[in-house]
């Protein structure tokens, strides 16, 4: 167990540091100056010369890239000279602890992922803690409505293998794998936010927490969470599905599960008890898989609904090309992918022994 984890543990190092490698250098070989980009239609000489000794936009980018590595790495090397750019003093670190000797300083932090360009320095990192939240409670109440629906329409599915009800099921499955998430956001939106809004109570767009009109504050708006959680889980529902209903049937054809019919068991207890903890893995792989994906996915359904996660506030970046904000979204969704996946790998060895032997 010590062994896997460990080396699950190191591929996943190699591939953060493979996208933080991708992401600055994709980002960075943008044309034009970033200073300009900074000061937008403003055009001074000294001011470009300050942005870009405060960015480190004057270095080379190999520089840059080692200066933005130190930065968001939790353990780093900082100078002890007042004039580089590595000075301690320099950044907005979160200290946990520091050693200092003569020619640098060791420290230990929390990850700087440096300051937005358009809100007025405001810390990266304290607004993705702003928004991740609403984009978690969205993609986890997404992936739990399509992980107990998907289930129990894949066992229906099994049941009545070849009938009407399998073929009606499966084909709307077909259709919720081909529909892309912007296009059934807007359709769903429109649907049951305007065309039928009289009956559903819903909006088409709104945000978890809404300022209240009487001044009292932000309330929470639990009801404009289903229609983005019902987009989100649409894809992922027809997978489940037809996983389910695959792995179901695999295992009802395997010979314990023929003994269990010999031996005068309920349909129920067979499929409960014995068929769907045998069939369950790669429903758990799935899931999983599909969750960090949400974090990435719901850029455009968060956008579409006005939902402000962490997909909204990418979309937003982009358009005012706020690079640092950008950058470190991306680098936050790509750490919890890769942490989710470490955590399914560790379920998946504890649940399936063959892992263990391989």
């Amino acid at each position: 167990m010590l062994n896997f984890l460990i080396n699950k543990i190191l591929y996943s190092i190699s591939v953060l540091f493979g996208v933080i490698l991708l992401i600055f250098f994709l980002f960075t070989i943008l044309p034009g100056d970033p200073g300009k980009m900074i000061m937008d239609k403003r055009d001074n000489f000294d001011l470009n010369n300050a942005i870009k000794e405060k960015y480190g936009f004057n270095y080379s980018k190999l520089n840059q890239f080692f200066f933005y590595l130190n930065d968001i790495s939790p353990l780093s090397f900082h100078s002890t000279k007042e004039d580089s750019f590595t000075n301690i003093n320099k950044h907005k670190y979160s200290i946990f602890y520091k050693v200092c000797t003569n020619a640098f300083i060791i420290v230990l932090k929390y990850p700087y992922l440096r300051e937005s360009y358009y809100r007025n320095n405001t810390l990266v990192s304290e607004i993705i803690l702003n928004t991740i939240p609403n984009t978690i409670i969205l993609a986890f109440t997404a992936i739990f409505f399509s992980l107990i629906l998907g289930i129990f329409l894949g066992i229906i599915c099994a049941i009545y293998n070849e009938k009407i009800i399998d073929n009606l099921i499966f084909n709307f499955s077909i259709l919720g794998i081909s529909l892309p998430s912007f296009f059934s956001a807007i359709i769903i939106s429109w649907f049951f936010g305007f065309y039928l809004s009289k009956y559903t109570g819903l909006n088409m767009t709104g945000d978890l927490f809404e300022v209240d009109n009487f001044g009292n504050g932000e309330k929470v708006k639990i009801k404009n969470i289903f229609l983005p959680a019902l987009t989100l889980a649409i894809r992922p529902l027809s997978v489940f599905i037809q996983l389910t209903r695959k792995s179901i049937l695999n295992t009802l054809n395997q010979d314990f599960i023929k003994t269990a019919y010999s031996k005068g068991l309920s349909l129920n207890r067979i499929l409960f008890v014995h068929a769907l903890p045998n069939s369950i893995n790669p429903i758990i792989t799935s899931s999983s898989s599909w969750f960090a994906s949400m974090l990435a996915g719901s850029v455009f359904v968060e956008y579409i609904y006005g939902w402000n996660g962490i997909g909204k506030e990418i979309v937003d970046s982009l358009n005012f090309l706020d690079l640092p904000m950008v950058m470190g979204a991306i680098l936050i969704i790509s750490f919890f992918f890769i942490i989710i996946t470490i955590f399914t790998d560790i379920l998946y060895y504890i649940i399936d022994p063959k892992i263990r032997f391989k």
